[in-house]
């Protein structure tokens, strides 16, 4: 029953909520009195007598009612109650270890989910067949393509042939058949599509100054696909429950959810790790393939001029002026390999698409 307790010289006054008919507050001596830990969870101090009701109970809980009650008993309750109190510290001590810890293991779990979700990705995707991914990048890819005006033939699609079986020949086990589309546009870009599909727009084919500058974003976008980025960047957008799952070895409902997100790869960007990943895995493939890899390092230099005044770390993507950087260091640690040139003509080739385009930012 609720009560309230009252510390005084003599001992405690205990006013009951309902009590007996008259109503009178119940005054205990000290003398009555006896003191140990317990309670449900044993952080009380635990109060007993007699009385005419027979023999009453009160748990103390408040630090507050337990403080004054320590400083006003006897000297015959002194050390019991001390052993009480100390015991009801030592178990409230043991629940805030308890539950420190508890804390602790769950920020420890959710900052390693964190910090090692990347590794999850990684293991998940390692668990995906290269045939499922080839068949979520041919959908988005066919979708892509139903929208765009494709060039099926003349120059720019011979040569970019030419670059392709370049590149490939130089790729070890590689597990993808490779399919390059040139769209007209004069958007100045290119991308690849997990299971190996490359979309060039004709935008960069007339900006570059080179036919190795192509090849250079050609290695590049190549890369992406043996390093199975876009399929990294999605597993990781189903977020880590789906992950977890792959890793388990449930890959069936990620079928038709990666089917759903499909459209969404025509717009993923991929992380700077990534970016920098398929820069210096491009510019090796390059340098085996025989092609002048500074064509790559041009590229970037000129797209530079476009990054000034921005912050590296505002962007998920290296600036291009890094980017190069980092290229020619790497390109220095590699062996000299003297380059072949190609078959064709670059100024036929962009001769053969018309005008210089229009800047797209």
């Amino acid at each position: 029953m609720p009560c309230l307790i009252q510390v005084e010289e003599h001992g405690l006054t205990v006013t009951f909520a309902s009590d007996t008919a008259d109503g009178q507050p119940e005054s205990v001596p000290f003398s009555s009195l006896t003191v140990s830990a317990g309670g449900l969870d044993h952080d009380h101090l635990v109060v007993k007598w007699n009385s005419v009701q027979g023999e009453r109970t009160l748990y103390l809980k408040n630090p507050d009612v337990i403080r004054a009650f320590r400083e006003t008993v006897p000297h015959h309750l002194s050390l019991p109650f001390a052993q009480a109190a100390e015991q009801v510290r030592q178990v409230r001590h043991r629940r805030r270890l308890v539950w420190s810890l508890v804390g602790g293991a769950i920020l420890a779990t959710v900052l390693g989910l964190w910090f090692g979700s990347d590794l999850l990705v990684e293991l998940a995707v390692t668990r995906i067949p290269i045939e499922w991914e080839q068949k979520l990048g041919e959908s988005a890819y066919r979708d892509f393509l139903s929208h765009q005006e494709v060039m099926k033939e003349g120059p720019a699609v011979t040569a970019l042939g030419e670059m392709m079986h370049r590149l490939t020949e130089q790729i070890p086990n590689n597990p993808y058949e490779f399919d390059v589309t040139v769209v007209k546009s004069d958007v100045i870009n290119a991308f690849a599509l997990p299971g190996g599909y490359v979309v060039v727009f004709t935008g960069l084919m007339k900006k570059a100054e080179s036919s190795e500058e192509v090849a250079g974003v050609l290695s590049h976008e190549l890369n992406h696909v043996l390093q199975r980025h876009g399929l990294e960047r999605i597993v990781k957008s189903l977020g880590l429950l789906t992950v977890a799952a792959i890793v388990l070895g449930n890959q069936q409902g990620l079928v038709g959810m990666m089917k759903q997100l499909g459209v969404e790869l025509l717009t993923l960007k991929f992380g700077r790790e990534q970016e920098t990943e398929a820069d210096l895995t491009g510019l090796q493939l390059l340098q085996r393939a025989k092609i002048d890899p500074s064509g790559m390092i041009r590229f970037f230099e000129r797209l530079s001029e476009k990054d000034q005044g921005r912050m590296e770390w505002l962007s998920t993507h290296p600036m291009s002026t890094a980017r190069a950087e980092r290229l020619k260091a790497e390109l220095a640690a590699l062996p000299k390999k003297s380059p072949e040139p190609f078959t064709f003509d670059w100024k036929h080739v962009q001769a053969s698409l018309g005008s210089q385009p229009v800047a797209v930012p």
